[in-house]
């Protein structure tokens, strides 16, 4: 008779860790065995979905006439390189009276429990253990507070239907893109996907943008006045006709005019003084996005390794909480915590003794707001932070980015007195604007403030001398600056990310807007990472610098693919759909007809068209300008996936 509790975990450090709370210290066969409990994991998916040749073998020969393949009943696959974990968790799922899955808490840790549950069968009870961080205190607060197995299965379904519309996509639209290419002499495989495929048009109407960007002159003058002695910087105002909608002057003869009149002129007088107390509240706790184009911008780390990091932080050193959040916001409860991370904070810093006195334990920032959490909270430190002695190089810097996102919540406001002065010189508009600091409130967190970096300061912003109205200032100096406006920089890895989450800013369509403002974007945090990669894996982009560029294959697909499968809008209505499936708004089966409907209309209406496809193929691998360095290992991989005809089923 079965007795024993088994816990399914997604990882091996995370069994390991949910264990030894469990007191399931004995090493089994796959497991921790402990009194009346074992704890076994997964390693990652140990299921597949079944390929198309699995359904039938003539899938094996690439050929127009078989799209789209579509399964009537889908079938999962054991993956061979995880083949013996599998049977340890048959064999236990067979043995226990009762399963906690305690997989990563999200769409996809929900899947990877319920696929092995659905396929080997199990019937018993179901508990969910929901963690959102892997040190004792947390394990132990929710083992205390475990959910029902009910609550969170929508979660699979969602999953799931992701899972299948991928492979839709991947699979008909691969296969076809790769047909029609090699009809006019294009030998590499073509992978297009449901994510992977909107996110590279971006980066291709940016690299579009930058190349048909026509510089235009225009002229700003920059007038150094004196007040008692004391320099400052007023900048020239031009006359609303004279300039673009960015207000910069387009009119050379007017400018030189200009700054000939203030250059004669002895003084400026100020006619308009102007000073409000401005207050900046302090940014939210990170989501797993907002660090990704943080962490890209200050330390200069892709996407994938911001992920890594942040996942080594919360798995191996347990020094944060769940990282691949898309949330902000703090749930109240977790405000009782506040003393414990604090102390911890303190004790592993003492970097962080001047900014003690400063900090309210009692703040609740508009960080905490259980209206706005979702399944995950924003990335914070946690209480288990004993030194910091063990974080190094990049690691310690992406922890003490964190680690001032959450002390910023105990901190006052930023305020400062922002300072208009208007002048005429000449009968020449010209304005001067000033900021002093009155409480530096939160930025007192901030990584440069506890350390600053010897010779990178930020240039500080002019604070103006005692002025006032009626009052005429010297000219000291004027300068005409000739200038061009500039073209859109290229995307580097966090522009991208954040690209990706507000995709609604791209989209025309007011209606789809409208409805894009509250989903989650192109792909997920947990995947944006892994998009990228691929995309540069492949050979569609390539990293110059920090920055992202389309390669010539990439200009080509993207002109190729039917409207839909390129825009960033149709994907984030998928996403939105997916969501109606997790919140049980949508079935799964009515989703995933859907997707097969519009599936087979795509593949009717692509199957005549003539490709030209220019470069040589995709799969050419990383690295700067992969098509011309790799063009015979590109050859070599895509004889190989036209041989095995297995293309992945790209997000």
């Amino acid at each position: 008779m079965a007795t024993m509790r088994l816990f399914l975990c997604e990882k091996p450090s995370q069994a390991k860790d949910i264990a030894r709370v469990l007191q399931a210290t004995r090493r089994g066969d796959g497991c921790w065995l402990g009194p009346d409990v074992t704890v076994t994991w997964c390693i990652g998916h140990l299921l597949e979905t079944a390929p198309p040749d699995a359904y039938d073998a003539r899938y094996k020969r690439w050929d127009l006439s078989d799209l789209p393949i579509v399964p009537e009943r889908w079938k999962m696959l054991v993956k061979p390189k995880t083949a013996s974990q599998f049977k340890v968790v048959k064999r236990l799922l067979g043995e226990c009276r009762e399963l906690v899955i305690a997989t990563d808490a999200d769409r996809e840790g929900e899947m990877i429990a319920r696929e092995l549950v659905e396929h080997c069968r199990y019937r018993g009870p179901i508990q969910r253990l929901w963690l959102s961080a892997l040190d004792d205190a947390s394990i132990r607060k929710a083992l205390a507070a475990l959910k029902p197995g009910a609550e969170t299965f929508t979660l699979y379904h969602a999953a799931l239907g992701r899972s299948r519309a991928d492979w839709l996509i991947g699979m008909n639209m691969s296969r076809l893109f790769t047909l029609l290419g090699r009809q006019s002499g294009y030998q590499g495989v073509l992978p297009v996907g449901r994510v992977q495929t909107p996110t590279l048009r971006l980066v291709v109407d940016r690299d579009r943008s930058i190349a048909d960007f026509v510089p235009v002159p225009f002229w700003a003058i920059e007038v150094q006045l004196l007040s008692d002695g004391t320099p400052f910087t007023a900048q020239w105002r031009a006359p609303e006709d004279a300039c673009d909608e960015q207000g910069r002057c387009l009119k050379q003869a007017l400018a030189q005019q200009a700054a000939d009149a203030m250059r004669r002129a002895a003084s400026a007088r100020l006619i308009k003084l102007q000073t409000e107390r401005m207050r900046e509240a302090a940014p939210l706790p990170f989501d797993l996005g907002t660090l990704q184009e943080v962490c890209s911008k200050k330390l200069g780390l892709g996407a994938q390794e911001t992920l890594d990091i942040a996942q080594a932080l919360y798995e191996t050193h347990k020094v944060i909480t769940y990282p691949r959040s898309d949330c902000g916001y703090l749930p109240l409860s977790q405000h009782g915590e506040v003393p414990a991370i604090l102390a911890a904070l303190g004790r592993a810093d003492p970097a962080l003794a001047a900014l003690m006195p400063h900090i309210d334990l009692q703040r609740r920032s508009r960080a905490w707001n259980d209206a706005k959490v979702g399944a995950h909270h924003g990335i914070i430190p946690t209480a288990a932070v004993q030194s910091l002695d063990r974080l190094v190089g990049k690691q310690r810097a992406v922890f003490t980015l964190i680690r001032a996102r959450y002390l910023a919540q105990f901190l006052p406001n930023h305020e400062y007195d922002r300072t208009q002065a208007d002048f005429d010189c000449a009968g020449h508009a010209l304005r001067a604007v000033g900021k002093r600091i009155v409480e530096p409130g939160w930025r007192r967190a901030l990584p440069e403030a506890l350390t600053p970096a010897k010779g990178r300061e930020a240039p500080e912003p002019q604070a103006l001398p005692a002025l006032r109205e009626g009052q005429d200032c010297a000219v000291k100096e004027v300068t005409l600056k000739d200038l061009w406006t500039q073209p859109p920089k290229p995307f580097t890895e966090g522009d991208l990310i954040k690209a990706m989450k507000n995709v609604a800013k791209l989209v025309d369509d007011p209606r789809l807007k409208q409805k894009l403002k509250d989903t989650t974007g192109i792909g997920t945090e947990a995947t944006r990472a892994g998009i990228i990669q691929g995309l540069l894996d492949r050979g569609y982009l390539v990293k110059q610098g920090k920055a992202l560029a389309a390669t010539p294959a990439a200009f080509s697909l993207i002109d190729a693919v039917p409207k839909p499968i390129a825009d960033p809008g149709t994907t984030a209505i998928w996403e939105q759909a997916l969501d109606m499936v997790q919140s049980g708004e949508m079935p799964l089966e009515e989703f995933v007809a859907k997707q097969s409907a519009w599936m087979r209309k795509l593949v009717e209406r692509c199957a005549g068209l003539r490709l030209t496809i220019s470069g040589p193929p995709a799969s050419a691998g990383r690295g700067a300008a992969p098509w011309k360095k790799k063009r015979k290992a590109a050859s070599s991989k895509a004889a190989t996936g036209r041989r095995s005809g297995k293309p992945v089923a790209t997000d």
